[in-house]
Formats: structure tokens, C-alpha cells, sequence
């Protein structure tokens, strides 16, 4: 979520009331604002889409709220020492959180273990270990229409009585210093992205966020006049009419067997009508394509923790196998792609296939990605129900990543085509009318040069490093992974940093070139890239020959607040993973709307950006999807290019002798031994048409002109990138929601109860 006080204020209209009165009390605003803490409860785009997603709701006027854990300890914050990245503990909640009420009149149980009893009446889960779930609530503001939603976000509690109803009475101590066990459920954020640890407290967390949030829906559900009770019994026939629940990704795929088993277990709904409703409910959204990171639970891990859910996963297969039998009978090869648990040395539960036979819609989230779902990685599913896969393309909020971070760009459009594009950014199309309008683009190169400036002075705080504003700003910012090719970003610095060298006096375009973004703590080549970027860094940064031609920089922490810094200072944004491995990307759209120009692949959003905008527009270079797969089916070989190509030669070479390490030569034999014989992400292939594109680069930003008109394309085009216009979509084609423009009254003045003609529509 980042930081809230600032997005507040705009949503609210209240930021320059609130910049005066701080000022008339002798304090600045921005320096209270870098007081406030980042909420970093997730990892990288999934959490950073999550938070937009909420910004947008509230926008749109749509009854939704988000829900997750409140983790004690968000993303480890990230230091850099000797170049390696050292992690420390996030104390996020150290100075409390204003933001935050406790909701202990909405505290929930959850059960753990136990075992299952059959008896006439059903199924029971008994004698269970439970764990409360403590809601707190946090506002989100809709921009400019006094609508105000809420995240709510659960914390562990242990019960009173916990470990003292036991035969274990004798250590009161213990007992109460076993609490903690319970409490850990909430304790820290697991802080791997695009990969998948089958850690039993991982799974706790799962399924604690899950059972807390479906107890939370059906409570409203019953209290609201839907809910309607035959004598005793609640009717659940318009369940899914009032209630659509949105799994992003399959991390909460436990709520389809946890509502099943509700259903079942305790509301005494019949299967067939108990999963005809689950199915309406649920809609999964896939986010991405890597196989490590899928989530393949341990059946035996399943059936120790919620022995319950495991049965009722079984029943789901059994009857989902049963009706693949009857379309393809002895197709037995179909039915082992397609079961929810797959055989061998351990048997494991597929959560995605648990998510797309448990719900009415899957989507990826960038038209692309989402062909390479249906067609390759559920292609078996997509066969069965093609009706069923869809795509939404994501989207960000304009508010926190324009109004917010950019407030000099974003009063600039204003002033040429008005405010409403800020809650319809299909508007900055007008720009295009602008385009050669030589005021506008010298406003549009003042913005951009003001915001470096502003940017260049941090840096030079923080990294005391002195750095040429007038420099291309390169910059590389997300997390640090091989697929997103980091490495082939070092390869380029390298190669710029040898041409400099063999001919200082030759013109070279001066660059600033920054990269950041935290590697998971247990990703040991990813710790190395860092610590290889650094290697670099230190290199150039001290070599008198290159002196303020090129500057390389890792950006320490990257983080929302920091984000909100850099990107609007970007000239160059590098997008740059090996195609078909980025499902979407959304920093990508931030640089776009911020007046950045992108290096790319043919891969995620970049696809549609260089559609919205014209393939001239960016700097779009090398393998397309079909060239990856021919490569693969050719097999790839590292080694050939490594001949063909002096620069490329020169710059492995000299990371392997130890050029950027002289003090321990064989310190990157690991990265150099991955990149010739098991690169997966295929750097080397790219290596030439990259470095061929950043010449055209280059060439473009000596034309000033010529570059910020190329910068105002993109930004015209820019608008379907809203997270406003995402939001729609998965309100029309899977909510079945309308979303309201309507603008609520505040609360000083009156409702006129004529007036107040607000349609019940779906809970998301």
C-alpha cells in the first residue's frame, strides 16, 4: 500500500488546505509526509496491483473491500553492505499505525488440525486447535466522491484458555509464553515473488486469511435482508448474486473448499447445490506462468493441517475426473493433466487447477499472458470451457502514480485538456493535438528536467555520488529475478563502459544508469546479480577515463515511496524479461504516464503499450514469443553467441577473470557458469538486438525535441492503462456489477431521501 497520508489528502480535495495550515504552524508538509512508514505487505506487482485495485473500487463507487493479513513485519527492508544485500526486520508498526482500527467486535475463530468424524448428520472437524482472527480496518478513499471502502486485514490472536484447557495446567508460564505459536500466524510476510516455499506456516497463513474472511461474508451475508432464513435455516440461493469473491492468484485457493465446507458441513446444503453456488462465487485470476512459482501443496502437509478440506478436495477431483472420463473415456493421459492432485514421489495438490474447476472465470492479466494460459499452460481447461478464460488487462491508479508522485506533469495536462481525465485517463488521448505545439513540448522537457533535478539531489544525499542531471536517466526498478534480466542491464553498462574506454574521445550520450529492486533472501542468483551490479558500480563510478559520462547506481530499498521518487524522474525505462515469462508488468504503465520512454521486449503489457501507442513509439527489440519457443525446440546454446559477439566476449570475460572482483576472481563463476549452460532466460540471444536498440536510444535523446515529442505520444496513450478501466472490466464481465458515478453528499450536508436511489448490487 505504501504510505496513506498523502493519497488521502488528494482523494479527499483536501492537499493544499492541509500544505497551508502545516506551513502557517512552521512545519513543511513533505518533510511530515517522509516521516510516515511504507506498508509493505507484499511482494512486488501482485501486492502493488492489489492496492490500486482498492483505490480504483473506491473510485468507482463499488461496495468492495480488499481483504489480507496484517503482517507484523512487512518486506524486510533491504541495506546494501559491501555490495551484497543484507536483510533487516520491517518494524513497521513501531511508532503504531494511524490508519488502523481494531475491530475486536468482529474477532473470528480459526481451526487448525484436529480430526475429521463421520456420522449420519455429516462430516464434523473436531477437536482442532483454534486461533482468533483480529480485524482491523483501514479506510480507502474514493477519489473526489466521499465514498470511503475498507480493507480489512486480519491479525492472530491466541484464545485466553489457550494451552491451559490442557492437561498442561502444571506450566502456567509455558502456557502463556506458547501463545506466541498461535500469534506467529500474523508475524512476518513471506517475501518470495514468482516463487513457491511449502513452508507449513506459509499454508496457516493461507488458510487463516481465507476461513476469517468467508466467516467475515457470510455474517454480512445473513445480516443483510438477502439472507433471508426458512424458520431456521439461512438461504443461500442468492449467494452469488450478492456476493463475488476474486482470488488473486491461488494463494487464497482454500476459500472454494473452506465455503464448500461450510456449505456442506455446517449450513447442511446439499453437494450438488453447495458447489453450484461456490462455482458462482469464485472468480481466479492467474498472475503468473513460471512453473516454480505454482502452487503445488503436499497432500500429506494438507491432510495434518485441514484434514477436512483435504477430503472435500478429493470429492471436488473425484467428480471433476468422473466428468472428464465421461467426455474423453480411456483417455487416462487427460485425466493425470488434469487432476487437482498430481502422483509421484510425493503427491501434491495443483491450486491452480483447484482455482479454474472451482470458479465460473479465470483471466490473466495482459492479453498475451493470457493466450499463452489458455493455449499452453491450462490448454486441457481451455479446451473443456473456453467461455470460461478471459483476459483483463492490468492497470494503476492515476492518482498515487500521476496526481501524486508527478504533481508538476499532471497540472501541466490539465492546464492543455482540463482535470476529468484524472477519473477517465481514456482522455489524455487530447494530448496528440499538442504534440507539435513547441510550448508544450519545452514545458513537457521543463517537467522531466525539473523532477531529475529534484531526484539527482537525493541520490547525491544518499549515495554521495555526484550525478549530471542532464545525464539519460536508464532506469531499471522491480524485483530483482532472472527473468526479468537484470543480468542482460549489466551486460549493456559493461559494454558502454569498454566502448568509453577504447575511445574516450569518441561522442557518447552521458547516462545515469539505475537499477534496483530486493531479491528473495533465499534466491542465491539473485543475491549475486546484485552483488555483481554493485561489482560493476564500483568499477565504473571510480574510472577517471569515464568521469561523468556513465554512472551506475542500485537503488537501496526500492519500495512504493521510492518509486513514487524515481519514476517520475525516468527518462528510459527498461522492460526488458525474455517474452512470454512477464504476465503484465504495471511498472511499465507508471513509466509510460510519467513521461519515460521504454526499451522492451515483446512481452506482458508492453505488447499493448506499443498497440496504444504506435511500435515506432518505443524501443521495442529482440525475440518474440514464437522465436523463444523455436530456440527452445533448436535447444539454445550460450556458447555460440558468446563467439560471434567481441563486445559480448569482452564483458563475460571480464567477469569471469575477475576484473569487477580483483580481489576474489572466481567470486561470479556461478553467474557465468548459469549463463553459458543453464540460462533459462536466454540473455545472450537478446545481448545484440539490445545493445543495437539502446544505440537507437542514445541517437533519439541528443534531439531533445525530437525525444519529448515521442514522450507526449506515449503519455496520449497512455489512458488505457488505468486501473479505473481494469476495474470496469472485471465489474461488467465477472462481478456482474455496476460501477456508480454517482457522488455521494458528505456528511455535513443532509441526505435528501429522495434522492438516495443506490441499486443493491454484488459485495465484491
Amino acid at each position: 500500500m505504501g504510505r496513506t497520508l498523502q493519497n488521502t489528502m488528494i482523494n479527499l480535495g483536501l492537499q493544499n488546505a492541509c500544505d497551508e495550515a502545516v506551513y502557517q504552524l512552521g512545519l513543511d508538509m513533505e518533510e511530515l509526509e517522509e516521516i510516515e512508514e511504507d506498508a509493505g505487505l507484499g511482494n512486488g506487482g501482485l501486492g502493488r496491483l492489489a492496492a490500486c485495485f482498492l483505490d480504483s473500487m473506491a473510485t468507482l463507487g463499488l461496495a468492495a473491500y480488499g481483504y489480507g493479513i496484517r503482517y507484523e513485519y512487512g518486506i524486510f527492508n533491504q541495506k546494501i553492505r559491501d555490495g551484497w544485500q543484507v536483510e533487516e526486520a520491517d518494524d513497521w508498526l513501531r511508532h503504531g499505525n494511524p490508519w488502523e482500527k481494531a475491530r475486536p467486535e468482529y474477532m473470528l475463530p480459526v481451526h487448525f488440525y484436529g480430526r475429521v468424524e463421520h456420522s449420519a448428520s455429516g462430516a464434523k472437524w473436531i477437536d482442532t486447535q483454534v486461533v482468533l482472527a483480529l480485524p482491523y480496518d483501514t479506510p480507502v478513499p474514493g477519489y473526489m466522491n466521499n465514498t470511503v471502502n475498507t480493507m480489512r486485514l486480519w491479525s492472530a490472536r491466541a484464545p485466553n484458555d489457550f494451552n491451559l484447557r490442557d492437561f498442561n495446567v502444571g506450566d502456567y508460564i509455558q502456557a502463556v509464553l506458547d501463545r506466541n505459536l498461535a500469534e506467529n500466524i500474523s508475524r512476518v510476510l513471506y517475501p518470495n515473488d514468482n516463487f513457491f516455499e511449502g513452508k507449513e506456516l506459509r499454508l496457516k497463513q493461507e488458510y487463516f486469511v481465507v476461513a476469517a474472511t468467508l466467516q467475515d461474508i457470510i455474517r454480512r451475508f445473513k445480516a443483510s435482508k438477502f439472507g433471508s432464513t426458512d424458520s431456521v435455516r439461512t438461504v443461500f440461493d442468492s449467494f452469488p448474486d450478492q456476493v463475488a469473491i476474486q482470488l488473486n492468484d491461488t494463494h487464497p485457493a482454500m476459500a472454494i473448499p473452506e465455503l464448500m465446507r461450510i456449505f456442506v458441513d455446517i449450513e447442511k446444503l446439499p453437494w450438488d447445490k453447495a458447489w453450484d453456488i461456490t462455482k458462482r462465487t469464485f472468480a481466479y485470476t492467474n498472475h503468473t506462468v513460471l512453473p516454480e512459482a505454482l502452487e503445488r501443496w503436499p497432500v500429506d502437509l494438507v491432510e495434518k493441517l485441514l484434514p477436512r478440506h483435504l477430503q472435500i478436495i478429493y470429492e471436488i477431483n473425484q467428480r471433476h475426473l468422473d466428468h472428464i472420463a465421461s467426455l474423453f473415456p480411456n483417455d487416462m493421459d487427460r485425466l493425470r493433466r488434469m487432476s487437482l492432485i498430481e502422483e509421484g514421489d510425493i503427491k501434491r495438490i495443483n491450486m491452480a487447477h483447484l482455482c479454474i474447476v472451482g470458479s465460473h472465470a479465470v483471466n490473466g492479466v495482459a492479453k498475451i499472458h493470457s493466450e499463452i494460459v489458455k493455449t499452453q499452460v491450462f490448454e486441457d481447461f481451455a479446451a473443456l470451457e473456453p467461455e470460461k478464460f478471459q483476459n483483463k488487462t492490468n492497470g494503476i491508479t492515476p492518482r498515487r502514480w500521476l496526481l501524486l508522485c508527478n504533481p508538476g506533469l499532471a497540472e501541466l495536462i490539465a492546464e492543455k485538456i482540463g482535470e476529468d481525465y484524472v477519473r477517465d485517463l481514456s482522455q489524455l488521448t487530447k494530448l496528440h493535438k499538442f504534440v507539435d505545439d513547441d510550448l508544450f513540448i519545452r514545458e513537457v522537457a521543463k517537467v522531466k528536467q525539473e523532477n531529475k533535478v529534484k531526484f539527482a539531489l537525493y541520490l547525491e544525499k544518499e549515495y554521495k555520488v555526484k550525478i549530471n542531471p542532464s545525464s539519460m536517466f536508464d532506469v531499471h526498478v522491480k524485483r530483482i529475478h532472472e527473468y526479468k534480466r537484470q543480468l542482460m542491464n549489466c551486460l549493456h553498462i559493461i559494454t558502454m563502459y569498454n566502448r568509453i574506454r577504447r575511445d574516450p574521445t569518441k561522442l557518447f550520450v552521458p547516462r545515469t544508469v539505475i537499477i534496483g529492486g530486493k531479491a528473495a533472501p533465499g534466491y542465491h542468483m539473485a543475491k549475486m546479480i546484485i552483488k555483481l551490479i554493485n561489482a560493476v558500480a564500483q568499477v565504473v563510478n571510480n574510472d577517471p577515463t569515464v568521469g561523468s559520462k556513465l554512472k551506475v547506481i542500485f537503488l537501496e530499498n526500492y519500495r512504493v515511496s521510492l518509486a513514487e521518487k524515481v519514476i517520475p524522474a525516468t527518462d528510459l525505462s527498461e522492460q526488458i524479461s525474455t517474452a512470454g515469462t512477464e504476465a503484465s508488468g504495471t511498472g511499465n504503465m507508471k513509466f509510460m504516464l510519467n513521461g519515460a520512454l521504454t526499451i522492451g521486449t515483446m512481452d506482458g503489457a508492453n505488447v499493448e503499450m506499443a498497440e496504444e501507442a504506435g511500435e515506432e513509439n518505443l524501443f521495442i527489440f529482440g525475440m518474440r514469443v514464437e522465436d523463444v519457443t523455436e530456440l527452445d525446440r533448436k535447444g539454445y546454446n550460450a556458447q555460440l553467441y558468446y563467439e560471434r559477439l567481441p563486445e559480448l566476449k569482452q564483458a563475460v570475460d571480464q567477469i569471469k577473470s575477475g576484473f569487477f572482483s580483483p580481489k576474489d576472481p572466481n567470486l561470479f563463476k556461478d553467474v557465468v557458469n548459469m549463463l553459458f549452460h543453464h540460462d533459462r532466460f536466454k540473455v545472450f540471444a537478446d545481448y545484440e538486438a539490445y545493445v543495437k536498440c539502446q544505440e537507437k536510444v542514445s541517437e533519439l535523446y541528443l534531439n531533445s525535441k525530437a525525444w519529448t515529442k515521442m514522450v507526449i505520444r506515449n503519455i496520449a496513450a497512455a489512458g488505457k492503462f488505468s486501473s479505473d478501466r481494469t476495474i470496469k472490466e472485471y465489474a461488467r464481465d465477472i462481478w456482474h456489477v455496476e460501477p456508480s458515478d454517482l457522488k455521494i453528499p458528505p456528511p455535513n450536508e443532509p441526505r435528501d431521501a429522495g434522492q438516495d436511489k443506490t441499486p443493491n448490487g454484488t459485495a465484491a
